[in-house]
């Protein structure tokens, strides 16, 4: 197929605009003619997510891209670690099988870290051959996050034949440091790890920039780092990317780095800077089969009506149309399921925390962090046992191993800010266990056990109703469009804000973060608490010194 496309160029690498006629046969641009006079809208390269987790979206990967390209996004790299923690290989390889039938240029990358820690239980393993096996996969294109920071610091047996599998391969390597400064930083990078997402504030993403490597800056449903770091993108516009990291269905239908790129511009930041780390870098830095607009690339590209609101017009994936005016015209492939999941419901009782002490360590949710404080409270006791306390906002949060039946693990937390009621889930990075928070223990154990009755799916009770957003697919993805699911988890989220009394802005993507042990400071596996600092589990009571 032969077309002809008119607009300004948006030439990034030059840093040059100009009315333009672009030239595309069999997929690839053949011509870019100037033109001498005024032409409208404009051509530049698509946008593309540095860091993301598909399964986040809920969504299989036919799905997540048909609304992608509605965005301008044309391609993503994917980690594709959710999934892998709970099915192995089985589940990278639906991954792949279904992105292969679209036209989106999926970029998925061998998972580093599963388990992510020993510390709690997974239903995938992949060893170190296990990994090296997939770097040798053509259909695989980086060494994903390396969570394992001990590890690298450590020079890990393990952890540094799975780097030296990718540096084998000519694949990049992924970083997930968070809070590493100085020194540390220094020593992590160096054992050949090229980015990072994890950095909160400028001054340790420059810690991480003077190591080497490259700064993601995430702002997903709920780590939102944007604002602390865009300023980065005038000074190191050749060594930022952006990314989501994860992203929920119904952020996801408004927007995704389209609207990191407004941001950018509204900010005050140049506008070929912000167009280079949300277009070209990513595609330099992880080798991606996309095309940037220049003669001989692929015809992967994207119209837009002005380059301030960036307004996407069309996009063009290896010279197909596969967005018009906000319509995506993907094909969706036929959707395919796996999970693990035997866990049986829970009784009330099973819940039930005696009080053995007076005060406990509670895990504070801080809304658009991943990381959590640690704090140590008095307990609230009834009956011998100790008990949510809503007016302190202190409320129970329970891990229940999916894998088999087993003992639940139960804590307590704040920031939430629930009323009444409790909600589960069975995403909880990264082994996906079923995590619960709540005022009490009747609705936890139904919300817990209406995740387990669908065998994966998000859930809510109170007042005697339970509401559920199934997940067939490993309890992490729907098989239904991004429409339906975004509809359904934003009807739940607004019921835990409007009736519960939730006060986070996106309590399922917190809640999802609370079991997620390699991010600081107090987590909670199916095996216990865990104090991320120290690397160790810790009791929930809080050791009392004898008076003097």
């Amino acid at each position: 197929m032969e077309f002809k496309v008119r607009g300004n160029l948006v030439d990034v690498h030059q840093g040059e605009i100009f009315a333009a006629e672009v030239s595309v046969a069999d997929g690839r641009i053949t011509a870019i003619d100037q033109l001498d006079h005024a032409v409208e809208n404009y051509l530049l390269p698509g946008f593309v997510d540095s860091h993301i987790h598909v399964e986040s979206s809920m969504l299989l990967p036919g799905q997540f891209a048909r609304v992608a390209v509605t965005h301008g996004t044309v391609a993503t790299v994917s980690d594709p670690h959710e999934i892998a923690n709970v099915c192995g290989i089985e589940g990278i390889e639906l991954m792949l099988r279904n992105a292969a039938q679209s036209k989106f240029k999926f970029c998925f990358g061998a998972p580093a870290c599963v388990p992510a820690t020993p510390f709690e239980t997974a239903g995938g393993r992949l060893d170190a051959d296990a990994v090296a096996k997939l770097l040798a996969d053509d259909r695989i294109g980086y060494l994903s996050e390396m969570m394992d920071f001990p590890g690298v610091l450590n020079r890990s047996t393990e952890v540094m034949k799975k780097i030296a599998a990718a540096a084998h391969n000519g694949k990049p390597v992924d970083g997930h440091a968070p809070g590493l400064r100085g020194d540390e930083a220094a020593a992590y990078f160096a054992a050949g790890i090229t980015t990072d997402h994890e950095c909160f504030t400028r001054e340790e993403a420059e810690d991480k920039l003077a190591a080497g490597c490259k700064i993601a800056i995430r702002e997903g449903s709920a780590a939102r780092n944007f604002d602390a770091l865009h300023s980065l993108i005038d000074d190191y516009p050749d060594a930022c990317m952006l990314c989501s990291d994860d992203k929920h269905p119904d952020e996801f239908l408004e927007g995704h780095i389209n609207r990191l790129v407004v941001r950018a511009v509204a900010n005050g930041l140049d506008r070929m800077n912000v167009l280079r780390v949300a277009c070209v870098n990513p595609v330099e830095h992880y080798h991606l089969d996309v095309g940037l607009l220049r003669v001989g690339d692929q015809a992967d590209f994207i119209v837009t009506e002005d380059l301030t609101e960036f307004h996407i017009l069309k996009t063009y994936l290896d010279g197909v149309l596969v967005a018009d005016q906000g319509k995506s015209l993907l094909a969706v492939p036929p959707a395919e399921t796996v999970n693990n999941f035997t866990a049986t419901p829970i009784q009330p009782s099973q819940l039930q925390v005696a009080a053995s002490g007076t005060t406990i360590r509670v895990m504070q949710a801080i809304g658009g962090q991943l990381f959590t404080n640690q704090i140590q409270r008095p307990c609230r006791v009834q009956d011998g046992n100790v008990v949510a306390d809503v007016a302190r906002d202190i409320l129970k949060i329970v891990v229940v191993n999916r894998y088999k039946d087993a003992s639940p693990a139960v804590a307590f937390a704040s920031g939430f800010g629930l009323k009444s009621g409790a909600f589960a889930s069975s995403v909880a990075h990264d082994s996906h266990n079923i995590v619960a928070i709540g005022t009490n223990d009747e609705d936890l154990s139904a919300a817990i056990n209406a995740v387990i009755n669908e065998q994966g799916g998000l859930s809510i009770s109170a007042d005697g109703q339970t509401d559920v957003l199934p997940l067939p697919v490993a309890g992490l993805m729907s098989t239904d469009s991004c429409e339906s699911v975004g509809k359904a988890y934003s009807k739940m989220d607004q019921r835990l804000k409007t009736e519960l009394g939730s006060s986070l802005r996106a309590p399922y993507m917190t809640l999802s973060f609370m079991a997620l042990l390699v991010i600081p400071s107090l987590k909670l596996s199916d095996k216990g608490l865990f104090d991320s600092d120290k690397f160790e589990f810790v009791p929930l009571f809080v050791e009392e010194k004898p008076a003097k």
